[in-house]
């Protein structure tokens, strides 16, 4: 949401990636729509084999992105099956939005959203956890 041209990227496309976010359970982000209609249907296509094979999950609406009515939020998660973890291995995935009888793609510009698994260094900052409790 932060790109200079996400404003003008959802008008063209009527559907784009908001916000992404990973983890070692799973991806999850949302997907900003223009309301065209009361009925739609957001999905995120996804594959971690460069396509050969392919998933789908559908999000869920979230609600209105502003006060006026004209875009909706919606937000998606799936799992990272364990192989993923791996660095290097990468997911691939692109939005789909169905509304008024009519198709939408977020897909990156036609080069698919892409993620690769890194290895980063914990930093854990001392002081801080010294003295900490975990209650159960």
């Amino acid at each position: 949401i932060e790109a200079t041209d996400f404003s003008e990227r959802l008008g063209r496309q009527l559907v784009c990636l908001e916000r992404v976010t990973c983890s070692d359970l799973g991806i999850s982000g949302t997907v900003r729509v223009r309301n065209v209609a009361f009925e739609k249907q957001v999905a995120v296509r996804y594959t971690f084999s460069d396509w050969k094979s392919a998933h789908e999950v559908v999000a869920r609406w979230r609600g209105p992105a502003g006060a006026e009515g004209t875009e909706d939020v919606f937000a998606f998660g799936f799992p990272v099956p364990p192989f993923l973890l791996a660095l290097g291995s990468r997911v691939h995935f692109a939005l789909r939005y169905r509304v008024a009888g009519a198709e939408y793609w977020d897909n990156n510009h036609g080069r698919d959203y892409s993620l690769t698994c890194r290895n980063h260094a914990l930093h854990m900052p001392r002081g801080e956890c010294e003295e900490s409790w975990i209650h159960f």
